[in-house]
């Protein structure tokens, strides 16, 4: 596929049919045009920056199909453009395919990683001079459509999968504002009452304390905005100052103090067992009477829940506020009966299940895409060609 100096390929390792080129005789590139952020009048047409399509302008520059990445900033990314568009200045655009297929030089610079030729001090830039001399090999056009076909339909495979995934998404969205509210009710439990109870009723406060480790351990944080726990291995004693820590077990509620009222809130999974915490992070076990894990694991995401945390986490300005560990335990919390919980979490688990495989579909299909590029786009296999 290329040869990074200027030497010619030995002859052995052209495929048939394949012709030696530098990139500037193959799809060259230029930088692309100035268009101020406050200068855009939203429009019909892309304006293409260095990570993509972000906005639309009302004219254009460039006549579709075209192929940009980035120049400035966020370099090696390629976008494939479908109608006629604004490369912006931060990018840099084929001007000419020279007679090439569009798709295929797409595809071609997509795996060809051009992010390994930017400059990296400061801000990360890619020159077109450092690319035009490179010397590459192409297949004849014909193969170039075969082989854009044949990745496309992969494309096609994984976008049409994606709006699966997104459909599904906003369908287990609508089920939580629903079941989790009481808005909708599951069959057989269209009677029950719904009850308020603190959480003292239904979470039981846990400490295991522990002596800070005097080597490397594994410690724990939690994102805000409900995304979850994060691990922090071989995390150094002198980083921290206590000298007593709490060991975390799966299935435990845990809270961050700090940025409770950001949604720093998790409950922890099979990996986060055995890692440690500090007393900013107090953890909680369910009781069974009142609490069902894997509902809360749902509940403790809904907006009202945030707006309780909010509540009472008191502080000044900006970032500085802390939740009060006595009034948590307090907040009133509107639950079905444990029966219903566990109802509506095994609903809520289908959904999650459901979009976990179609991600992983998603996956595998990429994974299927960049091996077959390895090899269609380097000549190592070779499509069966008719005369169509």
């Amino acid at each position: 596929m290329e040869n990074n100096t200027t030497k010619p390929f030995n002859n052995n390792t052209i495929p048939s049919g394949w012709e030696v080129k530098r990139i500037d005789e193959f799809a060259p590139f230029q930088r692309g045009f100035d268009l101020p952020i406050e200068k855009i009048i939203k429009g019909e047409f892309p304006v293409v920056f260095s990570n993509g399509i972000l906005k639309h302008h009302n004219d254009f520059k460039v006549k579709a199909p075209g192929v940009v990445t980035g120049r400035s900033g966020t370099i090696g990314k390629v976008t494939f453009v479908e109608i006629d568009f604004w490369p912006h200045n931060t990018a840099l655009w084929v001007t000419d395919f020279k007679g090439n297929e569009p798709k295929f030089v797409y595809y071609f610079y997509t795996h060809y990683d051009l992010e390994r030729f930017g400059t990296f001090s400061g801000v990360p830039t890619l020159n077109r001079n450092n690319i035009h001399d490179k010397i590459i090999i192409v297949p004849p056009l014909q193969e170039q459509t075969s082989i854009a076909n044949t990745l496309g339909l992969i494309d096609s495979a994984i976008n049409k999968n994606n709006q699966l995934i997104a459909q599904k998404e906003l369908c287990k969205k609508w089920l939580m504002q629903n079941l989790l509210t009481g808005k909708k009710r599951l069959k057989g439990f269209e009677n029950e009452k719904w009850k308020v109870k603190l959480l003292e009723e239904v979470l039981i406060p846990v400490s295991r304390p522990v002596d800070k480790p005097s080597s490397s351990f594994l410690a724990l944080g939690i994102r805000s905005h409900g995304k979850g726990t994060f691990l922090k291995p071989d995390f150094e004693p002198s980083k921290i100052e206590m000298d007593t820590l709490f060991v975390v077990k799966e299935n435990d509620l845990i809270v961050n103090i700090t940025f409770a009222w950001e949604q720093a809130i998790a409950i922890a999974g099979k990996q986060d067992d055995g890692a440690l915490v500090s007393h900013r992070f107090p953890t909680f076990t369910f009781n069974p009477n009142n609490g069902v894990m894997n509902y809360f694991r749902h509940f403790i995401l809904q907006l009202r829940f945030k707006y309780l945390l909010d509540l009472i986490s008191p502080g000044g300005a900006g970032r500085n506020r802390v939740l009060s560990k006595k009034d948590f335990l307090k907040l009133e919390v509107k639950i079905p009966s444990t029966a219903e919980q566990t109802a509506i979490a095994q609903v809520l688990q289908a959904a999650d299940k459901e979009i976990q495989l179609l991600k992983a579909k998603t996956e595998k299909l990429r994974e299927q895409k960049k091996g077959m590029m390895q090899v269609l786009l380097t000549g190592k296999k070779r499509l069966k060609m008719d005369n169509k």
